[in-house]
């Protein structure tokens, strides 16, 4: 298993990036200037987008697994990968109000930082949806060292 940075042709990946992110005119907004890494096992499993704030503060913009392959540990190698990658750093994560992902993120060693009220309502050009539950707000969790 191997994680590489990805530097050019990052739309390569927009399969996948469209699976955490179903609007691409919103990965347009961070893909260019993100840190793109891409988890390799025997072919792409998952990838990641991750974005500096300040010289601190990171945000993980978008982390997707192929849905084959998901449950099966690739999302949490990347998510550990990142925090050798950006050791001593903070590291954000918005997500919508979906008991799923925020357990996941949890799991992570991720704990709730703060809210942003009809996010997805104001950002999207159409309703967002994950496991049945229309997304309003972008909950933003975070983990420091």
């Amino acid at each position: 298993m191997n994680i590489i940075q990805v530097y050019e042709n990052k739309k390569k990946y927009l399969d996948l990036l469209l699976l955490a992110d179903e609007q691409e005119d919103m990965i347009d907004r961070y893909l260019d200037d993100g840190d793109m890494f891409v988890l390799d096992d025997n072919g792409v499993k998952a990838e990641c987008v991750v974005v500096k704030l300040t010289v601190d503060e990171y945000e993980l913009k978008n982390i997707a697994v192929e849905p084959d392959f998901q449950s099966k540990g690739y999302g949490k190698k990347l998510i550990d990968f990142l925090f050798e990658h950006y050791s001593g750093k903070t590291m954000y994560v918005g997500t919508g109000d979906c008991p799923t992902a925020i357990a996941f993120y949890s799991k992570c060693g991720f704990n709730e930082s703060h809210r942003i009220e009809n996010f997805f309502i104001d950002n999207y050009d159409h309703p967002m949806f994950e496991d049945g539950k229309q997304l309003i707000d972008m909950v933003y969790l975070k983990r420091e060292w």
